[in-house]
């Protein structure tokens, strides 16, 4: 009778959706990919999302990139018309009755380039400074913006050396030397313009499959802490290994104390470059046990996540794919090798018909699980016609984690969308995470927690002798573990604040590894509240 009831009112609790599903006022935004006849492969591929506080007030902003304007069928010199307002990138300020205002004109983020069609974001302080700088990737050449301190950015790209070229993806700042400087890490899909695109599909004009065209080199950029930054690529040997790279997410896969790369890459190997610690990095994720199925099969690896779902304190990888493919669940056994555990964990069952792009794992209930969002939609726009039991649009999937084992909730979510990046954080700072979901087409779709009664702690860092906001400290509390990172999903950046849902514990252990080696313990920390945590200024 007992067991029966504790049924009924788990899936009760489950049945109520996580969140409610909302364009808050002020936020006008079209997602505009511009799809053509031609089926250019880069009308499927963006647009990413960053949540960050631009202006320091305590709540956070929304950042979306958009695409361009493809003519049909493109001419050369390609150019995407980003100087019509209808294809900018937009920067919506937060307000504190919780709408928001276009600030992006008066930010100094108008002008995206004609010759750029955009993809993703990166979000990081990377002078130290105290105010986030972005850095915007695109089909063309890339963009970085300094965050001037006085709510407007500049492009400093020339300056920094930043720009990169070709077709950028997704990107992340990280400090791969612990010099207290963020460096940033570019993904490039392929070799691939325009001129060059190929006509797939037979009988059904599609989007070509990305072995159709070369595979090319990433990118790192070692920040030399006077404005610029120096491409490291050959002589960290990250440029050592070619690939279709569209996620990257960071974390210390073996704590060796330095930080470790992790790329999803399309339709191959996926790639673990080992950092280590001496300015290099080793490709390794073969022989770790990270870079296939178990059965040798190659993944259609789209977005990443670089967290530990399991609470051992090891972080582990989620890779999101293609549907029949089910989404790669790497569980890291902390002796240098990963194990597959997509089916374990329950996560084969929810995506073997789905497409998956940006991913994360966040406490949305605060019992002291991360649970998962994955932001969906299918490649290809006619794919119904090819196949009747797939979909071009889909709602997004969202899972409880019950010690381990996700399980599928109602994301709240009205309506099924071509969803592709996705970013994480607590938009009206109640101590429950929300998400930011892009839509091919169409608005964003913003998530907002219903919130419960359990109790959380959110952290902000503040280094001294590591980079100013943590990035790359691994924090402990109460026996969860998250690594701190603003990168990761797909296209996207989230806030750099750490959430912890506390179950019902009304005060935390932290135990924090900030990159410099520095070890820090505060007990008795009191729950609900936003905690900044500064470094100490000696080990």
């Amino acid at each position: 009778m007992l067991k029966n009831l504790l049924y009924v009112v788990m899936f009760s609790a489950l049945a109520a959706p996580l969140f409610e599903v909302k364009l808050p006022r002020g936020i006008d935004f079209t997602l505009r990919n511009s799809p053509t006849s031609q089926k250019y492969l880069i009308e499927t591929m963006p647009g990413g999302v960053a949540l960050l506080d631009y202006n320091n007030d305590g709540l956070l902003d929304i950042f979306l990139v958009n695409g361009g304007q493809l003519s049909d069928p493109m001419k050369t010199p390609e150019n995407f018309e980003r100087h019509d307002p209808r294809y900018w990138n937009r920067l919506y300020r937060q307000n504190r009755d919780g709408s928001f205002t276009d600030v992006t004109e008066e930010a100094g983020l108008a002008k995206a380039g004609d010759g750029n069609y955009g993809m993703g974001v990166a979000v990081g302080d990377y002078d130290n400074d105290g105010y986030p700088d972005l850095y915007v990737t695109s089909y063309g050449k890339n963009i970085l913006y300094h965050n001037n301190g006085n709510g407007s950015f500049t492009d400093v790209t020339a300056k920094a050396g930043v720009g990169g070229g070709g077709w950028s993806v997704s990107a992340g700042f990280f400090d791969y030397d612990n010099d207290g400087k963020l460096d940033l890490f570019v993904t490039r899909y392929m070799e691939w313009d325009t001129k060059h695109s190929k006509s797939c599909g037979g009988e059904w004009h599609t989007y070509c499959p990305p072995e159709e065209f070369p595979a090319t080199t990433n990118i790192l950029y070692r920040n030399r802490g006077d404005g610029t930054f120096e491409d490291v690529s050959q002589r960290s040997g990250i440029a050592s290994k070619k690939g279709r790279a569209l996620g990257v997410a960071f974390a210390d896969c073996d704590d060796d104390g330095f930080t470790d790369i992790y790329v999803a890459n399309d339709g191959m190997q996926q790639f673990l470059f080992h950092n280590n610690g001496d300015g290099t990095f080793t490709e390794r994720a073969l022989e770790m046990g990270s870079g296939l199925s178990p059965d040798g099969r190659r993944l259609s690896g789209m977005g990443v996540v670089f967290q530990d779902y399991d609470n051992d304190g090891r972080p582990d990888v989620i890779v999101t794919e293609l549907p029949r493919e089910i989404y790669g669940l790497y569980h890291n056994d902390g002796n240098g090798s990963f194990s597959y555990r997509s089916l374990e964990t329950g996560l084969g069952v929810l995506s073997s018909g789905s497409s998956g792009w940006g991913v994360g794992l966040e406490d949305f209930d605060n019992d002291g699980w991360k649970d998962l969002f994955v932001a969906q939609g299918h490649v290809l726009d006619n794919v119904e016609k090819i196949d009747s039991s797939l979909h071009y649009w889909e709602l997004p999937t969202t899972a409880i984690n019950h010690n381990g084992r996700f399980e599928r909730t109602d994301s709240g979510s009205p309506s099924a969308a071509a969803g592709r990046g996705a970013a994480f954080g607590d938009l009206n700072n109640d101590g429950w995470q929300d998400a930011v979901m892009t839509v091919l087409g169409g608005p964003p779709q913003i998530f907002l927690n219903r919130g419960g009664k359990q109790h959380w702690l959110v952290i902000s860092l503040r280094g001294t002798r590591s980079n100013r906001d943590g990035l790359g400290a691994r924090v402990r509390v109460n026996g969860q573990t998250r690594f701190a990172t603003t990168a990761g999903s797909y296209l996207s950046a989230s806030d750099k604040r750490l959430h912890f849902g506390l179950g019902a514990a009304e005060t935390a252990k932290v135990e924090i590894a900030w990159p410099s080696g520095t070890r820090q313990i505060l007990n008795d920390v009191h729950a609900d509240q936003f905690l900044e945590v500064r470094e100490p200024e000696k080990p």
